[in-house]
């Protein structure tokens, strides 16, 4: 089949290239000049199963009660007069009950987990280097009642087969020396050996790359505007997808199928084809900070609970990142939120790195009320979805690359999910 993916990230990159793996004739179309220029640019660098819990949680509503009108808080809503982010709102409300947040972490963590499997499969195959480090993720508490509130997640992530396990503050110190500054503040935390960090920019141009070289071909600064469709009923289907060069210049590509990993912006193409998605753009920002004293910054990859950041080391550079702003498609930066990054990540590791000359980002977490992407068919019969990851595009991005090239095929996807 010849098959157009829609978006370069690494949800589209990982399509691609397990598309033409299967044996399909590939093209993969995104606006900007290359691979993973947006939400996939500069994230926390996390693989992480361990921590699957969605946003949408029991304990989520009175958090977010609490953090309104407080510029730097976790979770920011700005409530708009937009009616997808009310819809949103309150469809994230309903997924807040002990037991649909059960059922989504159960989702979750078995696409996370192949997923992960995959991507070591990939890295193995390709050699594609990318600061990855396998020293797991330690997850640090410095709020008691957050720490006890952890526990039943935790006994359900070891339910699951993901081994996170519950750990003392000494223990937490012996795994990550660099957090000794702050021990008398930790009251305990949990560990995952199996989990990975790396940079999921460097990846997805490595990706990319190898597409390249097994005959993907890449339309760079292509926007697409529409999708042309012809049928009805079961019979309806994408007939072509319009879209505008960086030269003005319009053109109609046409294809068997057609995979939309667009992120954010995949409910706006497809609403005109009566298509709903619950997607909602998360604002999240990162801080890249230059290491300048190695003894004194992690190796381990880390989740700071009550600040709701992830920490990782890049090779020479920490990549701080977290928070999420409900605030429609804007990535303007804002100031508050970026100096309370660095100030937080200075009082952990005083001396560590460059703080004066800190990179900040902002991207577009393609956010569904329940953290579970959309991947597989849709009414049309050669459009198929896989978007709507959330912060755990990079944890989920090879396995969802990996499933919709199964289902294109016309064979079920190894996990179930």
């Amino acid at each position: 089949m010849k098959v157009i993916v829609l978006g370069a990230g690494i949800i589209g990159t990982a399509s691609a290239w397990f598309l033409q793996k299967a044996g399909h004739d590939v093209t993969l179309i995104d606006r900007q000049p290359g691979a993973a220029q947006e939400t996939s640019f500069a994230n926390g660098g996390q693989i992480s199963v361990s921590h699957a819990e969605p946003w949408a949680n029991p304990s989520a509503p009175l958090k977010v009660l609490q953090w309104l009108g407080h510029e730097d808080a976790p979770l920011l809503f700005r409530l708009r007069p937009e009616w997808l982010q009310w819809r949103w709102g309150m469809a994230f409300l309903r997924q807040c009950t002990p037991g649909r947040t059960a059922h989504n972490i159960r989702q979750i963590v078995a696409i996370a987990e192949y997923s992960r499997q995959t991507l070591q499969s990939v890295r193995a195959e390709t050699g594609i280097r990318y600061d990855a480090e396998t020293r797991g993720i330690l997850h640090f508490y410095t709020d008691p009642r957050e720490f006890e509130q952890s526990l039943p997640a935790a006994q359900l992530m070891r339910e699951l087969g993901c081994p996170r396990q519950t750990v003392s503050a000494d223990d937490v110190i012996r795994i990550e020396p660099s957090l000794a500054p702050v021990r008398h503040k930790i009251v305990g935390g949990d560990f995952t050996a199996t989990d990975e960090s790396g940079d999921v920019h460097a990846f997805t141009v490595g990706l990319a790359d190898k597409c390249a070289e097994a005959g993907v071909q890449f339309l760079f600064n292509h926007l697409v505007t529409r999708l042309l469709t012809e049928g009805t009923g079961s019979a309806a289907r994408i007939s072509g997808v319009e879209v505008i060069d960086d030269h003005g210049c319009h053109q109609i590509l046409h294809a068997d199928g057609v995979v939309l990993a667009m992120g954010s912006f995949s409910p706006r193409l497809l609403k005109p084809l009566g298509i709903d998605l619950m997607i909602y753009p998360g604002k999240g920002y990162s801080a890249t900070y230059r290491v300048l004293d190695p003894a004194l910054a992690p190796r381990v990859s880390l989740t700071d609970d009550g600040h709701k950041l992830v920490i990782s080391r890049l090779g020479d550079r920490l990549r701080v990142a977290g928070t999420c702003e409900i605030n429609g498609y804007s990535r303007e930066l804002n100031p508050v939120r970026c100096e309370a990054i660095t100030r937080r990540t200075q009082a952990l590791f005083p001396g560590a790195c460059d703080y004066e000359q800190a990179q900040y980002w902002a991207g577009l977490r393609p956010l569904t009320p329940s953290n579970v992407p959309y991947i597989g068919r849709t009414k049309y019969a050669n459009l198929y979805l896989n978007t709507g990851h959330g912060t755990l595009g990079w944890t989920m991005g090879c396995g969802s690359g990996r499933a919709i090239a199964e289902i294109v095929s016309g064979r079920r996807p190894d996990v179930d999910f």
